[in-house]
């Protein structure tokens, strides 16, 4: 299910934040003061610049980290918890402290909040995916700001999505929006470390390739899960499903929001939007193995868009059925497409490097099937394996 709200046709940064319906993501490290303790007044000053927003006629949908930081005090831990159990105990306490606090600085503008906890399950899992659709365009609907934030109160790590950067671009996808803002504690993305001498900040990003040999870096803070390399791999998801993407400090989100240019780093569309089942595919399924391909298969599945067929297939890692999301490598590692495997790896292992017609004549013509179908493939923006 995709909203029927017709889109406007990406374009530079003025285009992008003047856009009608924008999410903007909202990290832990920009809502705690300098002892990493969880700062209501932080929060304000943010939900002042999206208030201003809305006003201003736009619907904005507000991807919050912070809810473990908010909840960090009342464990008596002074850093993001380690186990999934301290963790899960510091977000069920910070979440109530985090939404009344959004709460807080909402109604100071007339504005009403709705909360929104997710999973990965509810991006993967059609009838879900559809009902948080629903969810959310009611609240826009309704000129209420939606408030999301990864349930990480029961999510387990096997349906984390491990970063809410990653949970925004989805989010941007799901309702179809016209931006996405990403606001953390680095003022952009730069062609060094920051803190190297000569390190100069990228304002534009065209194509993911001029980044291929940049050294992106960068962990998280002590309360946040994510880094700069979970920004721009957001950016990536984003930008390849047709939205553009800011990314900027949050003490500059005024700024940012205003189109000025010499703030952050914009990133272009690359892409036309995706089907919601291609996003799920490239994004957000739980990949159950690997097929290494050589370059004729990797030149196939990229530039000219066909099927993965086993004869360029040269190795198989994982243990999958047929029908379950497979990575598609190229030799040298990197990620070029997700997919859904036209057979298990036990029957990939027999057939890589093998033609379609010898496949046939091993299982006969009408069960000679591709490695992964065109149909069941979505390529990737550029990225190594982890």
């Amino acid at each position: 299910m995709t909203p029927s709200r017709p889109r406007r046709p990406a374009g530079g940064r003025s285009e992008l934040v003047a856009g009608p319906r924008l999410v903007v993501k909202i990290g832990s490290s920009s809502l705690v003061d300098r002892d990493g303790r969880f700062s209501p007044s932080q929060l304000g000053a943010l939900a002042n610049v999206v208030a201003d927003q809305i006003k201003a006629g736009r619907e904005v949908v507000v991807v919050s980290s912070g809810a473990q930081a908010a909840g960090l005090e009342g464990l008596e831990l002074r850093r993001r918890p380690k186990s999934l159990a301290q963790a899960q105990a510091a977000a069920s306490v910070g979440q109530g402290r985090l939404v009344a606090a959004y709460t807080d600085a909402f109604k100071a503008h007339g504005l009403q909040v709705g909360q929104v906890l997710l999973t990965a399950e509810d991006a993967i899992r059609r009838s879900r995916y559809r009902n948080v659709l629903r969810v959310l365009e009611e609240l826009l609907r309704r000129g209420i700001v939606p408030i999301v934030n990864e349930n990480d109160a029961v999510a387990t790590d096997e349906i984390r999505f491990g970063d809410n950067d990653r949970l925004a671009a989805l989010v941007a996808h799901l309702v179809r929006a016209d931006g996405l803002i990403l606001l953390t504690d680095v003022d952009a993305l730069y062609d060094a470390p920051p803190s190297s001498p000569g390190a100069q900040p990228i304002r534009e990003v065209t194509s993911f390739d001029q980044l291929e040999d940049l050294e992106v870096t960068g962990r998280g803070s002590m309360v946040g899960t994510g880094g700069m390399v979970t920004k721009v791999q957001a950016a990536a998801m984003a930008t390849s499903s047709g939205i553009p993407v800011l990314l900027a400090a949050a003490g500059q989100a005024a700024a940012a929001l205003a189109g000025e240019p010499a703030v952050g780093t914009f990133f272009h569309a690359t892409g036309a939007r995706l089907t919601a089942r291609r996003m799920w595919l490239g994004y957000a399924a739980s990949m159950r193995g690997a097929l290494t391909v050589d370059d004729g298969a990797a030149q196939a599945i990229t530039a000219d868009k066909k099927s993965l067929l086993a004869v360029g297939v040269t190795a198989v890692e994982g243990d999958f059925e047929a029908g379950e999301p497979v990575e598609i490598r190229s030799q040298a590692g990197l990620v070029l497409a997700r997919g859904l495997a036209g057979f298990s790896a036990r029957e990939l292992e027999r057939f890589k490097g093998l033609t379609q017609a010898e496949i046939a004549g091993l299982l006969g013509q009408g069960r000679a099937l591709p490695a992964v179908h065109r149909d069941e493939l979505a390529t990737q923006a550029r990225s190594r394996r982890p």
